[in-house]
């Protein structure tokens, strides 16, 4: 049976195991349809893929053939080496003819079986004029060719939508086969390859590229089809018209090379098209990744700005492409006018007694309606060749690109060591210099060992290197067991806490519950409504830095691994969670005292407690040993401890005792406006709404709208009217008396006939330009909506939705509006007009026929209603599920190193496969319902000819020769256009979800104005007093208070220290500042102005901030510093001085100009803190808030900042949000908050004489005072 008890399956086995099978299922396949007509479609109502068609066996498949072609390219390129020969890189048209060939053979032999039926209606046609012509007593053979019309249509229809289907579900075979390989290249791909491919590059490689070249597969077989049908149309019209038609042959090899010149300038526009298109979804990736640092220094309009400018390059390059489709709609529209032209006007001329008679001119219009769609398709096919070449280089580019060696790394050794280096040295980039050099050390099993060094020295290159991740130029590396690695950067993925930490394994509650107590997790825990099923957002937005190092650090734990690899772990937690940490996890009586750990940090109160310190210094290991030994040995050291401990003389170095765990990191809390993350993409329901089109027709512009309609109407008009003029024209050959006065006649009919095609050309050539100008109108206008919609709203916004969520509008569906939607439209159009003009032909010559159209078309318009509800609903739901798979994607891109470290690359494409298999179900389910609306919408096509060809039939001598062949030529092209008709109108309202989809944003709410009527004097701040006058804050209004009657007040320049425990409510002091959190009473004055009284861009624009994340954009060093271009290279060197990387930058070939990789990874953490410090330092306000800018560099380096922090901003008020107490033990005053309220706001002094909150705060620290 078609629908299986339990599942429904969809596959080659399942569906058709031959033609009466495939006819059966198409007709009969109702259920699904009925299913989303009755209610909006689910998951749970769609077809299952069968084995064969998952991802599970076709990227194997593929896979498998690829690299023998890999294989065979390298056994090829040593024998071209050898003979110094041009080496080529390996192709992928040929692994996917290995994989795919049966398949595009079945695909081939139905087209032509198609094609070739397509030819026999024109010829029964031909017959049935003739019948008439010889005017015989009986009519029988005329309901024989009527019968013989609808079953020969029916055929065709049958056959041609078993093409369809199967040439569908190939071409979708072959994207999943190239994206699966995308995706495992990318989990491969080598660091050195990875510096020139950016995240939002591969993306584009997997949405564009791969759909490129699944197009092109659809289209495959018209490179072949079209010249066949060609063929078959031009021998046809030699037995009508004889010698002539070699006119109309000539004239379409005329056409030839135009076309070929057409298919370059396209292929260079693609090019063109593609590098914009990186360009743009590179930067706004990076965008919506750093936008947080975007809003907090009001620098939305400089990168709005930016993105716009390479969107316009973009417009101007679809603007080229909407010309040259002038040109194409040229070609398909009167190409066929202008061979008949040229055939007519040479048979006639010829020999002077030919005429056109009804069966010639019929029959042979007939063969050009034929002729008109290969005609067409054949240059955009070249065209689309031409695209799929560049599509197929990048791809080939990208899957040849160097991989990591994985025999850089032996694992297989003698010894008892677990990490040992000889002689080796390393590199991150190709051509690069050597980061690490002659490195040799030998770390024994069990051990804890240190790594030590200022920022830049080497510290995590050597964990990197300890990984494999780095070029070994020379010397062994050697590796013993499995490893768990923990990233400087922690990386999190959307899923709930739990899994996060499971990453994949079982759950073994005991020692799970061991591990959330060790990583000081569970007092998180118990504040969370989910506990440990809370969902963490989108890279772990939700979660504060330590947070996230801590649950990373609980995931390397758990996966009971023999090493660990910990990057500076230690730092984005508090001093205090550090030592509990250490005491009961890392340190010699810890949960992992049995393994190898290999710690860079920056904290040298551990440092008496390792066994082993590796000391580095410009990439190499300048000291080595245990503590004491290199204390009593190494006078260097000595110095470099002293340096490194000059804030830590006041603390104590023992471990804390028992549970006493305090949190003071402001952001270790988990606010109360992110517990909600992870919102799923919403999907639509119901009918499309009018207001969507409307809202795309405004933007296209109305007055380009009517135009295109005229231009249109007008063009149908004329269509019309040259078919009339023909049929005219035959039925007064028909009566011809005087042959020579009708040969006078025949130049005078043919010059009109060409006129009427001449001015018809004309007007297509302006309804492609006008339909251009609004297309572009449109794409331009709904873009720059869409991105200033994104660009307002709220931080929370970006923080509780995945990133691809809002990517997926600015790739796939902002496509569907440059490119599809008018498409549509116009076609949708043309069709309209033809469908109308044919049902009036017709009508004209049988006026029976209005009694078959009007039931006919009832039946047309309930078919249109229920296939819409359905594929709608499929095209929702596939649109929602594609995001997923751009989020998973981009999630491993930016967790590769952790992935691989842990050696999870095959559950991570199992994953990937997951959701790919989804996004295919819904692709599946909707060729599903394309075909079962096309089988019924032909088939109502077939009886229309039938019925047009009965009632000629029917009236016997009433109509003339010229009247049958035009009504039942016309009756032939109605199939065509209904089923264009129908179709056109459903695509509209199926993609409409697209600018559905791009209008959603502006129905959010939007965060208040940037610029205000009331703007504050030049200049403000001038004295920095910042004043909340009791204050309430709250991030929703079901949820209690954040702030609650905050009242305080500070000096000009004065120096203010906040702190208070988890959930105290110093982020939301932040966040109100700045307005990221709009107060629901009271108010916050700065130099006696109400910030809620100006823009957004007034207030952030005069405060300065220098956040915890280090964020930066790929550009240069110059552009991260200074985005908007209002200082000189003067300041910039001086502020590179003051901290402490100028020698640095100096050092580096390009200077100021050199390229920072995306989130700049070509830099260490540490160095990004200070381009985020120096980037702080050029903006002159009298207002800063320091949020913890030194947690990720050395001790010395954090002297240096603080003191540069203190000198550069002793004119300001500082605002410092406490994450380790020693910072604010200096400040002029203190801010003790906590549940929203003050505890305390006086001196460090008077508050420690007090004996109140702060005083416990430091005591449990264990500071001394």
């Amino acid at each position: 049976a078609f629908f299986p008890p339990q599942k429904w399956y969809v596959s080659s086995s399942a569906w058709f195991g031959c033609c009466i099978s495939c006819c059966i299922n198409l007709l009969l396949s109702f259920r699904l349809i009925s299913i989303g007509y009755k209610k909006p479609l689910e998951r749970d109502d769609l077809f299952e893929l069968n084995e064969s068609d998952s991802p599970y066996s076709v990227c194997p498949n593929f896979e498998k053939q690829w690299r023998k072609e890999i294989q065979k390219n390298w056994l090829t390129e040593r024998t071209k080496q050898a003979s110094k020969k041009k080496i080529h890189k390996p192709s992928l048209i040929l692994p996917l003819w290995q994989t795919f060939k049966f398949l595009l053979i079945k695909v081939a032999f139905l087209k032509v079986t198609a094609d070739i039926l397509a030819f026999m209606s024109p010829q029964i046609m031909k017959a049935m004029i003739m019948v008439r012509e010889n005017r015989p007593s009986s009519y029988e053979s005329g309901y024989g060719y009527a019968i013989a019309l609808f079953f020969v249509g029916l055929s065709q229809t049958l056959l041609h939508q078993l093409y369809q289907r199967n040439n569908m579900l190939t071409a979708v075979k072959i994207k999943t086969a190239v994206v699966g390989l995308i995706y495992k290249k990318a989990l491969t791909l080598a660091n050195a390859s990875r510096q020139n491919y950016t995240t939002g590059e591969i993306v584009n490689l997997m949405s564009a590229d791969a759909q490129q070249l699944m197009e092109m597969t659809v289209n495959i077989n018209l490179l072949w089809s079209a010249p066949f049908q060609i063929v078959m149309a031009v021998v046809f019209l030699w037995k009508e018209l004889g010698p002539s038609v070699l006119a109309g042959v000539a004239l379409l090899l005329l056409v030839i090379p135009v076309n070929v010149q057409i298919a370059a300038k396209v292929k260079n526009l693609k090019k063109s098209q593609m590098r914009y298109s990186d360009q743009r979804v590179k930067l706004l990736s990076e965008m919506l990744h750093g936008i947080k640092i975007l809003k907090l220094y009001a620098w939305e309009p400089a990168y709005q700005r930016k993105l716009m400018s390479i969107r316009e390059h973009e417009v101007d390059v679809l603007k080229s492409s909407g010309y040259l489709t002038t040109y194409s709609m040229l070609t398909l529209t009167c190409i066929p006018f202008m061979v008949s032209l040229a055939t007519f006007g040479v048979f006639f001329h010829l020999d002077g007694e030919n005429a056109l008679t009804a069966t010639k001119v019929f029959t042979s219009i007939s063969l050009f309606n034929i002729l008109r769609l290969p005609l067409f398709d054949l240059p955009s096919v070249i065209s689309a060749v031409a695209q799929t070449k560049v599509s197929l280089s990048r791809l080939e580019d990208f899957l040849c690109a160097e991989d990591l060696n994985p025999e850089d790394v032996n694992t297989n050794y003698s010894g008892n060591h677990a990490v040992g280096f000889i002689g080796a040295s390393f590199r991150w980039e190709k051509n690069g210099l050597p980061v690490l050099k002659n490195l040799n050390v030998s770390i024994p099993e069990g051990s804890l060992v240190a790594v030590v060094g200022q920022v830049g020295s080497g510290k995590s290159s050597f964990l990197s290197a300890v990984l494999g991740e780095m070029e070994k130029l020379e010397g062994t590396v050697q590796r013993r067991g499995s490893v768990a690695y923990v990233s400087q950067q922690a990386w999190i993925q959307n899923d709930s806490l739990q899994e996060n930490i499971l990453f994949g394994a079982n759950l073994n509650m005991p020692y799970y519950k061991l591990v959330l107590e060790s990583c000081a997790l569970l007092p998180d825990l118990e504040q969370l409504l989910n506990g440990d099923q809370t969902e963490i957002g989108e890279r772990g937005v939700n979660i504060s830095g330590g947070q996230k190092q801590r649950v990373s650090l609980a995931r390397a734990v758990y996966s009971n691994a023999d090493l660990y690899l910990l990057d500076d772990t230690l730092s984005a937690v508090d001093v205090h969670i550090g030592k509990h940490l250490f005491e009961k996890l890392i340190g010699p009586s810890g949960l992992l005292k049995s393994k190898t750990r290999i710690l860079v940090t920056h904290n040298v109160t551990l440092l008496p407690h390792t066994d082993l310190i590796i000391v580095m210094e410009k990439g190499r290991i300048s000291q080595m040993g245990t503590y004491q030994e290199l204390i009593s040995k190494r006078a260097n050291f000595t110095e470099l401890i002293q340096v490194f401990s000059a804030e830590h003389t006041n603390e104590k170095t023992t471990p804390v005792e028992g549970e006493k765990i305090l949190f003071l990191v402001c952001s270790s809390s988990f606010d109360q406006w992110k517990t909600l993350t992870n919102n799923k993409e919403k999907v639509a329901t119901g009918g499309m709404k009018v207001s969507v089109v409307l809202k795309y027709l405004q933007a296209f512009n109305w007055r380009w709208m009517w135009l295109t309609v005229a231009a249109y109407l007008a063009q149908n008009a004329l269509a019309i009217g040259q078919n009339l003029w023909l049929s005219t024209w035959t039925a007064e050959t028909a009566k011809i008396s005087d042959f020579t006065e009708w040969k006078q006649s025949q130049n005078y009919k043919l010059l009109i006939y060409g006129l009427l095609g001449f001015i018809q050309g004309l007007l297509i050539c302006c309804g492609a330009y006008v339909l251009t100008k609004g297309s572009l109108s449109a794409s331009r206008t709904l873009h720059h909506q869409l991105l200033d919609d994104v660009l307002h709203l709220p931080l929370q916004c970006f923080e509780t939705n995945p990133v691809g969520q809002i990517i997926n509008r600015f790739t796939k569906d902002l496509f569907i509006v440059d490119v599809r939607f008018h498409y549509y439209l116009r076609t949708w159009l043309n069709c309209t007009l033809d469908v109308i003009g044919t049902i009036l032909v017709i009508t004209s010559a049988s006026p029976l026929f209005i009694v078959v159209v009007i039931p006919l078309g009832y039946i047309y318009f309930t078919i249109q209603r229920y296939y819409i509800a359905s594929s709608r609903q499929i095209r929702r739901l596939a649109g929602a599920s594609h995001s997923p798979v751009i989020s998973h994607f981009s999630e491993t891109l930016a967790g590769r190193s952790t992935i691989r470290a842990f050696g999870h690359q095959g559950r991570f494409i199992r994953r990937n496969n997951d959701v790919v298999y989804e996004n295919l179900v819904y692709f599946y389910n909707n060729v599903i319902s394309n075909r079962w609306l096309s089988v019924r919408l032909e088939f109502l096509g077939n009886l229309m000819v039938f019925f047009a060809a009965l009632f000629v039939v029917l009236a016997g001598n009433t109509v003339s020769s010229s009247t049958v062949g035009l009504s039942i030529s016309y009756a032939l092209n109605i199939i065509q256009s209904l089923n264009f008709w129908v179709r056109k109108a459903c695509e509209i309202e199926t993609n409409a979800v697209s600018i559905e989809r791009i209008c959603e944003f502006a129905k959010m709410d939007k965060e208040k104005p940037w610029i205000m009527s009331k703007r504050p004097p030049e200049g403000w701040p001038d004295r920095g007093i910042i004043e909340f006058v009791n204050y309430k804050a709250q991030y929703r209004k079901d949820l209690g208070l954040a702030l609650d009657d905050v009242s305080f007040q500070t000096r000009s320049k004065e120096k203010v220290g906040i702190v208070g425990r988890t959930g105290a409510g110093k982020s939301t002091l932040t966040n109100c500042l700045f307005r990221v959190l709009e107060g629901s009473e009271g108010k916050i004055i700065i130099d006696g102005i109400d910030i809620s009284t100006i823009g957004l861009h007034d207030l952030r624009g005069n405060l300065n901030i220098i956040p915890q994340d280090p964020i930066l954009f790929s550009g240069t060093v110059q552009s991260n510093l200074d985005p908007l271009g209002k200082h000189s290279d003067l300041e910039l060197w001086e502020v590179l001085e003051l901290c402490d990387l100028k020698v640095f930058v100096q050092s580096l070939p390009k200077k100021l100009l050199h390229e920072i990789s995306e989130g700049g990874e070509n830099l260490s953490v540490g160095q990004r803190q200070l381009v985020c410090l120096a980037r702080a330092l050029l903006r002159k306000t009298k207002i800063l808030v320091l949020d913890e800018a030194t947690a990720s560099v050395d001790m010395e380096t954090d002297n240096l900042v603080q003191s540069t922090i203190k000198r550069e901003f002793y004119n300001c008020t500082v605002l410092t949000v406490a994450h380790r107490l020693h910072t604010v033990m200096d400040s002029e005053r203190v801010l003790v908050l906590d549940a929203g309220r003050i505890l305390e706001y006086d001196t460090p002094h008077n508050l420690l004489q007090r004996k109140g909150a702060f005083s416990e705060m430091v005591a449990e620290a264990g500071i001394r005072t």
